[in-house]
């Protein structure tokens, strides 16, 4: 049992001249902070060099969800004001949970315009955190109208514009629907993956679709008291079944992203076979938590105070996990969505 978790724990100082703006010329060109939890050690490496740490017979984890363009500009049918939606949750009826801002011109009955009519919205409910349910009329198909007038949903600590769209998605990003990627996965490009595979490492696909919820700071001092937001995941009964062999053989389960790991573990809640399984995960790991099914973990460096620094420090310990952070600073690693990686093994 866990008692008197406090957020502030998990505070950190970062110079925000670390926090990485745009992505590197080279995915696979990172710097990668390697952590033996067995022996609390960390080592300074380049991303290139994660085959030295793979065996024959590990399964890699990913995450193949694909990020949506969900930011939508436009403006009041009535005013002309402008309006900026962030799209978090489709509904059913072209109805969609977003975020708005400005928040007090997006009243339950105003109605938006985007893209010269091509899309119309009607804000219908305020929802309990703030956001609105919002119904769209349209002709055509949604999602081709949503590529061509929407914009990548790039975390607010990003202020540089992006050039090419592409690189704020992975190279196997497959099922539409997250509004931010599982950026652990933005480091890999084809020909390293083929070269994992070419070693006897398997690959195994999941998908969970990122909300913004796993961003934001925990507002709650306790963080026992954290409400999770709930994310939609997927996995299919050929990739439970690679994961299954790998635990069966001795293999080792390597996660990339939180992401994929808070769908293995959720999956293996009742047991540690895992079965083809779709829903709504909220599942909250943080320090005392253990885990069933992920061996090693792939991860970039997180915010402060957030649930994904929690899930770092509950795979490791976080006394190591913020020495490895403080090393982090001091070398001057990049930090966040397109900064560098950190990979967790327990023994390397």
């Amino acid at each position: 049992m866990v008692n008197k978790l406090k957020v502030q724990d998990f505070d950190f100082f970062l110079p925000e001249s670390l926090i990485a703006q745009s992505p590197l010329m080279e995915r696979t060109d990172s710097r990668m902070l390697v952590v033996d939890t067995k022996t609390e050690s960390f080592y300074d490496r380049q991303f290139s060099n994660i085959l030295e740490y793979f065996r024959k017979g590990d399964t890699l984890v990913l995450n193949d969800t694909r990020v949506i363009p969900a930011r939508l500009i436009g403006y009041s049918q009535d005013t002309g004001s402008k309006i900026e939606f962030l799209l978090l949750k489709p509904l059913q009826n072209d109805c969609w949970e977003i975020l708005v801002k400005p928040g007090k011109k997006a009243k339950v009955g105003k109605k938006f315009i985007f893209g010269d009519n091509k899309l119309m919205a009607e804000v219908l409910e305020t929802t309990p955190v703030g956001g609105r349910i919002v119904s769209f009329s349209y002709q055509g198909v949604f999602q081709e109208i949503l590529d061509e007038l929407g914009s990548m949903p790039l975390p607010p600590y990003i202020t540089e514009q992006l050039s090419d769209k592409e690189r704020y998605q992975t190279v196997y990003a497959k099922n539409s629907g997250s509004v931010a990627a599982p950026t652990a996965g933005l480091h890999f490009n084809n020909e390293l993956l083929a070269k994992i595979q070419s070693m006897g490492i398997e690959i195994a696909y999941v998908t969970l679709h990122v909300g913004l919820g796993t961003f934001r700071p925990v507002q709650v001092e306790d963080i026992l008291d954290h409400t999770m937001h709930s994310e939609y995941y997927y996995i299919s009964q050929a990739n439970a079944q690679i994961i299954n062999n790998t635990k069966a053989t001795g293999g080792r389960v390597i996660s990339v992203g939180t992401t994929s790991t808070r769908v293995l573990e959720t999956v293996a809640k009742n047991g540690s076979i895992l079965e083809e399984t779709a829903g709504w995960t909220d599942i909250f790991i943080y320090p005392g938590y253990k885990f069933k099914v992920v061996d090693g973990l792939l991860t970039n460096f997180h915010l402060p105070k957030s649930t994904l620094l929690m899930l770092v420090s509950a795979f490791a310990n976080k006394e190591l996990i913020f020495c490895a952070y403080q090393h982090a600073v001091k070398e001057q690693y990049r930090f966040f969505s397109f900064g560098d990686a950190m990979l967790l093994l327990k023994g390397v």
